[in-house]
């Protein structure tokens, strides 16, 4: 949630936004898809990836949008924090959503399209060398994630419970 007098910044899907302190980034409705989450608290710098689907090579055309994919948006996402000046060393990522929208509907990708997704992720941020150190990932509901690039912390938001800070 945004502290008062401090704007919103929304990343829509397949995008990716960055920001530096005081910022919220904040990625909507996310389902099946992932949010990254990568910050330099020190240096008050962060930013979060809205993915679709896991990786490119999967999909075909590679001159797509790189912020559609896990993979590919996760180094564009590093990329974007490092020119504003995180340091790589002091880089931490969470992750969320992967949400099971709709039983059944993912079996034309061999499995659950959100698990993917988190699997993804947790493959891309460890070949980065950068730690993961909160998740809320799973389950059949969607959510709101937001960043606070002032603080590192990320708030989740599902219909119908309570809000959490990971």
């Amino acid at each position: 949630m945004a502290r008062c007098g401090i704007s919103e910044m929304y990343v829509g899907i397949a995008n990716l936004r960055t920001g530096v302190g005081p910022a919220v980034l904040v990625a909507p409705g996310l389902g099946s898809c992932v949010g990254v989450a990568l910050y330099d608290l020190n240096r008050r710098v962060g930013g979060l990836l809205h993915a679709v689907l896991p990786k490119m090579a999967e999909f075909g055309n590679e001159s797509q949008n790189p912020a559609k994919f896990v993979d590919s948006g996760a180094l564009l996402l590093l990329a974007e924090v490092l020119k504003l000046g995180a340091r790589r060393q002091m880089l931490r990522a969470k992750i969320a959503g992967g949400a099971q929208m709709f039983k059944g509907a993912d079996r034309k990708f061999r499995r659950n399209i959100g698990e993917r997704n988190v699997e993804a992720a947790r493959e891309a941020l460890k070949s980065l060398r950068i730690k993961i150190v909160a998740e809320d990932v799973g389950g059949s509901h969607g959510r709101t994630v937001s960043l606070d690039t002032s603080t590192g912390r990320v708030t989740i938001r599902m219909l119908g419970n309570q809000t959490r800070l990971i």
